[in-house]
């Protein structure tokens, strides 16, 4: 089975990203991804809110 998620390919990862965008940005780049799965994370937790009166105006019309 394929270990897609093994120490040497981390490592090769991790390089290839440090070539690409040097050692200076790696700090903001892991910081916003990590505010992108923070908010991700409380939008998937939070009630979906829905605008029902919309809905129901939207209906009214089409019955006329």
């Amino acid at each position: 089975m394929l270990d897609l998620f093994s120490i040497p390919h981390l490592l090769m990862v991790l390089l290839v990203v440090m070539l690409l965008f040097g050692t200076k940005k790696l700090p903001e780049i892991s910081a916003g991804l990590g505010k992108a799965i923070k908010n991700f994370k409380q939008a998937v937790n939070e009630p979906d809110e829905i605008d029902i009166s919309r809905k129901k105006s939207d209906t009214n019309r089409s019955d006329s």
